[in-house]
């Protein structure tokens, strides 16, 4: 398996796993039936949690971008130490964007936010260049 693919890998683990704390938060806070049911007034999650995942969708809605664009890579042969690398340091961003936007921690987040979206566009820009 090519490096970039076992980062998508990673990167796909990562963005399934993340909706685990925001939910035992959920059950903490609301308790079972209110978690797995439609309360009319739900007690709202600790800030953390909410923040989380909010992190979550943003991982999820940037992974459609990012799995593609290696996808398409992968398929097309393209394969070079640009795109291994876009895509390590991709993962490892998405890493930071979450732990920076659970923790409330500004410019990190949008930092670690922005370094994914370049290695995206490095990786379109190695495709649209071949």
């Amino acid at each position: 398996m090519s490096p970039e693919l076992r980062y998508l890998a990673l990167t796909a683990v990562l963005t399934g796993l993340l909706w685990v704390p925001y939910i035992l938060n959920e059950i903490m806070v609301r308790g079972l039936m209110d978690a797995v049911g439609y309360p009319e007034n739900p007690k709202p999650l600790a800030k953390w949690a909410q923040r989380m995942k909010a992190a979550h969708y943003n991982a999820v809605e940037n992974l459609v971008v990012f799995a593609t664009l290696v996808l398409v890579a992968s398929a097309a042969g393209i394969h070079n130490p640009a795109i291994a690398t876009a895509a390590c340091v991709y993962f490892w961003a998405r890493v930071v964007h979450v732990l920076a936007y659970t923790l409330a921690v500004p410019w990190v987040r949008t930092l670690s936010f922005v370094v994914g979206f370049a290695m995206q566009m490095w990786v379109a820009v190695a495709i649209l260049a071949r």
